[in-house]
């Protein structure tokens, strides 16, 4: 089994890891606000750029066709930096597609810079969660990845709701400028703690690209990308259910989401610890966990107190996201930054498969609450391709 961490690297102070892991959690904060709050905002983006709701869900879909180009490019060409040097560049480039998409005039020109703003992504969160598990002892490292990546639940929690709260009383782009603030200040924050390592192992591009002949990268890839496209599928289209279905003032849109991340604080704490105990075995019943969710969330939304009730069980189908990113550190050998990198590459297939499906199915006249059941459809494919995993480990080992 691959080892994350450079083993000849003294590991930090407690106290010291645990500034490096919020200056990494800020990043991730920013990138957690720049990608969910659109869905939160798609009724008004969609009345201010005089478009369709399913056509703000191409936008959406844009940023995660930019997380899933730049994620294994970037990762493979950016494998000789010092992985302080690449942070700092991934985020700076980030807070500048943000405040370009703050500024975009019109649909086309915003689709542009929603795929400009997501080529960072994946990489950031894929070098950040390599730097977290090298703070700590090997049975401890899904948990170091969660803390960092509680900077994307802490958005869904605070950061989503209060960006679409405010941009719901001024305007849609004030969220985008907000994220292109905060993405500054994490550029600020690793810059002051995280040191460079220059004994830190570098990697070549060709020896990155060897992870990609690993059969269990790619089915651990293949769980991402298609068992978590339920949760986008459902989340794209909440505001749009709330106000349609439940049948409540769009105010309550920024509860909904504050719901959502309650869940998702709860689910990346329980992911990290489930993989930490139960390794691969957790992954599967974590799927199906997010089955039974996604079934439930039709009846669920029909009234204000369950859906609020539902949409902090489907929060928790983030767990998903600590437990696959360090499998694959297990699983990718020498080539961890570009296996790292594309677990997020796989989550943001995930993000434009979801609102795409959710959009045929609403298209079609199925209703909006039809998501819950094509998300909970692409659910089963994606325990399917665990099974598959889990039956392939067992036999080779």
């Amino acid at each position: 089994m691959a080892n994350a961490h450079s083993a000849d690297t003294a590991r930090p102070s407690r106290r010291y890891a645990l500034l490096i892991e919020i200056a990494l959690a800020v990043g991730g904060f920013a990138i957690g606000v720049g990608e969910f709050t659109i869905m939160g905002l798609m009724p008004d983006v969609a009345r201010a750029l005089s478009i369709s709701e399913p056509q703000v869900g191409n936008v959406i879909s844009a940023y995660a066709l930019g997380v899933v180009v730049g994620a294994p490019l970037i990762a493979v060409m950016g494998s000789h930096f010092y992985r302080r040097h690449l942070l700092l560049m991934l985020m700076a480039f980030f807070a500048l597609g943000n405040i370009a998409s703050a500024l975009a005039p019109d649909y086309h020109t915003l689709m542009i810079f929603r795929f400009i703003s997501g080529l960072p992504h994946g990489a950031y969160f894929g070098v950040a969660s390599l730097v977290a598990a090298s703070l700590v002892p090997p049975h401890k490292r899904a948990q170091a990845v969660s803390r960092v990546m509680s900077g994307l639940t802490i958005a869904m929690l605070i950061g989503n709701p209060l960006a679409t709260w405010l941009s719901q009383m001024m305007s849609w782009r004030l969220a985008f400028a907000m994220v292109g603030g905060i993405a500054v200040l994490a550029v600020v924050l690793v810059f002051v703690y995280l040191p460079l390592n220059r004994q830190e192992k570098r990697n070549s591009p060709m020896q990155e690209l060897t992870a990609l002949k690993r059969s269990q990268v790619w089915l651990t890839l293949g769980v991402g990308a298609i068992g978590f496209a339920g949760m986008f599928c459902v989340f794209a289209y909440l505001a749009p259910v709330l106000v349609n279905v439940t049948q409540v003032s769009p105010y309550w849109i920024p509860v909904a989401q504050a719901a959502f991340g309650a869940g998702a604080i709860i689910g990346n704490i329980v992911g990290g610890k489930l993989y930490d105990r139960m390794q691969l075995k957790g992954v599967g019943w974590l799927l199906v966990w997010c089955i039974a969710i996604l079934l439930l969330f039709p009846l669920a939304a029909q009234s204000l107190w369950s859906i609020l009730l539902i949409c902090v069980a489907v929060g928790t189908m983030v767990s998903l996201s600590p437990a696959l990113q360090t499998r694959l550190m297990d699983v990718a050998a020498d080539a961890q930054t570009l296996a790292a990198a594309s677990n997020h590459a796989a989550f943001n297939v995930a993000n434009a498969l979801g609102p795409w499906l959710g959009g045929i199915a609403i298209g079609a006249g199925l209703g909006w609450t039809a998501t819950g059941y094509v998300g909970a459809a692409a659910a089963a494919v994606g325990l399917v391709v665990f099974f598959f995993a889990y039956r392939q480990q067992q036999r080779y080992g």
